[in-house]
């Protein structure tokens, strides 16, 4: 088992940062990923980021967050972070961080095995 604790959120205006955390523990030697995503009232929950857990860091973002969402790890703390700069209105949701076991298809919200509980992010116009 993998457990993952978020945190980070909070309320912002729009153009201003914030930064999430998501620190894992137990069986972290098995994820070969971690991944966030969010979910908006109403809407279905949605790919972010995702970046590999160990070796090379690559990282793969949303359209809708490139140039201003950075997805950065730190494999001594265990924990996965995410930068997001220039936030606007629509990117107000629950945002989740999750562990995935498996390298592919790393957008896709049902292939990751651990989920974390979410932290809030409301950004005002």
């Amino acid at each position: 088992q993998v457990q993952l604790v978020e945190s980070g959120g909070g309320l912002v205006q729009a153009g201003g940062s914030l930064r999430l955390s998501c620190a894992a523990s137990g069986r972290t030697f098995s994820i070969y990923a971690m991944g966030w995503f969010r979910q908006a009232p109403g809407k279905e929950r949605e790919f972010v980021a995702a970046i590999k857990w160990s070796g090379v860091p690559t990282a793969y973002y949303a359209d809708s967050v490139k140039g201003r969402f950075t997805i950065s790890r730190d494999n001594a703390k265990n924990t996965v972070y995410l930068q997001m700069n220039s936030l606007k209105p629509e990117d107000t949701a629950v945002y989740y961080c999750a562990a995935d076991s498996t390298p592919w298809n790393l957008a896709d919200k049902k292939k990751y095995d651990y989920w974390g509980q979410g932290t809030h992010v409301t950004v005002s116009s």
